[in-house]
């Protein structure tokens, strides 16, 4: 079988000093575990073909097209706020950018592939589990209609992987409109290199924000840009309930796609001080923080763009602090239209009133611990005359009856709230009885889990347990990273 494609060398030639060319580690018994075809389809790669002994060896890093030149990207980053200046893909590759069939370009990046000369003594390898966790996670997010990289396929090695026990070794192939961090930017003012940051954020601008080119200050603008990306993402993230855990600069895009699914995972009972990562001792992360993260985040991008903002660096502080300040209304503003969305209220409604019904609401999810997919679902049949439902999420069913009784009143559109409100996340229970199944060899649990949150504003016959709460005997819930 011959398949030809391109895979275009784009960053790798353009900023040379931050690729390092390098090729994933040879697999002694490689297996396709799962492969997403119409993503596949989509861009231009024949799935029949990645199922074979070629395609697998270019899904493992081993194996690219003529003109490819599969590279090792350098970064820095603020890990719990502390600053790295070395980071870098330790255990990733970026194949090259493949031009997808709307013309966009879009990266082909593994992880799990070998060590690379950024991986600081890690081993560059990643687990089954973890690369699995990653592919469904993003997949639902995609389904969800949040920006995010998006997962090709996943691989077995048939290599052991050491980490607490011995465990089954896995690469992650996954596509994104960059791999373009707020990391990277920090890489390169680190250097000290001024036109190795411009030549960046000219890429930067090319790739993502070509309106920037235009305007007064483009580099500003790229600013600005990225920001206006990150606060309607944040708020996407927060109205679905979702728990990035490891927000980290180098976990940042310019192109606002979620990225580097580690210790993520969704809230059930609703609470703004949800920790899931084992590693956030502080909850530095917390569910609640992440639109206040994502600000600290984007000064820090701030703070590397400022030689190209303007020469006179006071200036330059003034303009970007001035644009700062624009993000959290942004982030307000998107959050509060997609609330009202989830509460199947039309506009025109008293911004007041509107904001204390939803203050009122959030109050009672969490001092009630409800599960907040299921209650804003359900929400839906109390538009359409069914309370119970809702109240039987309450540890008194009286409790929601007078802010139910408001609610009603504003007359909220039930098919709206269809459309925005899901039935089917991945619940942290039910991924990681997908992933403990995974792991022992079994599948199956992972393809119906996949199924369900594949569409999940479609409530189907059969699939009642994805929807429903974890059982009492699941306990406190906390994820790892998988590295």
């Amino acid at each position: 079988m011959s398949v030809t494609f391109r895979l275009d060398n784009r960053f790798a030639r353009e900023l040379p000093e931050m690729a390092i060319p390098f090729t994933g580690d040879a697999a002694p018994a490689p297996r396709v575990l799962v492969l997403n075809e119409p993503l596949a389809t989509e861009l231009g790669l024949d799935p029949a073909w990645l199922r074979s002994d070629e395609g697998v060896q270019l899904l493992l890093g081993r194996s690219v097209p003529e003109g490819a030149t599969p590279v090792a990207q350098a970064y820095s980053g603020h890990q719990f706020g502390g600053f790295s200046p070395r980071l870098g893909d330790g255990r990733a590759l970026l194949l090259g950018e493949l031009t997808a069939a709307d013309g966009s370009l879009r990266d082909l990046h593994l992880k799990g592939s070998g060590r690379t000369p950024f991986s600081r003594g890690g081993d560059g390898l990643a687990a089954v589990g973890p690369m699995l966790r990653e592919y469904v996670i993003s997949q639902a997010m995609h389904a969800l209609g949040i920006p995010t990289t998006r997962s090709l396929a996943v691989v077995a090695t048939g290599r052991q992987v050491q980490r607490e026990t011995l465990l089954p070794g896995a690469v992650l192939a996954r596509v994104a409109s960059s791999h373009l961090r707020v990391g990277s930017f920090q890489y390169a003012r680190a250097t000290g290199d001024v036109e190795l940051l411009r030549r960046l954020a000219d890429h930067a601008i090319n790739r993502h924000h070509t309106s920037a080119a235009q305007a007064e200050r483009p580099y500003l603008a790229l600013f600005e840009a990225v920001a206006a990306a990150q606060a309607t993402l944040l708020a996407r993230w927060m109205l679905v309930g979702f728990v990035h855990g490891v927000m980290n600069t180098d976990n940042m895009t310019i192109s606002g796609e979620t990225i580097d699914y580690g210790p993520c995972a969704f809230v059930d009972a609703y609470d703004p001080a949800t920790v899931y990562s084992s590693i956030d001792h502080g909850g530095r992360y917390a569910f609640g923080n992440q639109p206040g993260i994502a600000e600290w985040n984007l000064a820090r991008l701030a703070e590397t763009l400022l030689p190209l903002i303007d020469d006179d660096q006071d200036k330059a502080v003034e303009l970007a602090v001035e644009s700062l300040k624009g993000f959290a209304g942004q982030y307000q503003n998107a959050w509060i239209v997609g609330m009202q969305a989830k509460l199947g209220l039309s506009e025109g409604l008293d911004d007041v009133l509107v904001a204390e019904l939803i203050a009122e609401l959030l109050g009672l999810l969490q001092t009630h611990r409800v599960d907040y997919t299921a209650f804003f679902r359900s929400l839906s049949g109390a538009a359409r005359g069914d309370a119970e439902p809702v109240q039987r999420l309450f540890p008194e069913p009286a409790l929601s009856d007078e802010w139910l009784s408001r609610w009603r009143a504003l007359n909220p559109q039930a098919s709206l709230m269809d459309t925005v409100n899901p039935v089917y996340i991945p619940r942290n229970h039910l991924v990681e009885e997908a992933l403990s199944a995974a792991t022992s060899g079994d599948l199956a649990p992972f393809a119906q889990l996949l199924e369900a949150v594949a569409a999940p504003y479609d409530e189907r016959a059969g699939l009642e347990r994805y929807a429903e709460a974890a059982p009492a005997d699941f306990g406190a819930y906390t994820t790892f990273c998988g590295t």
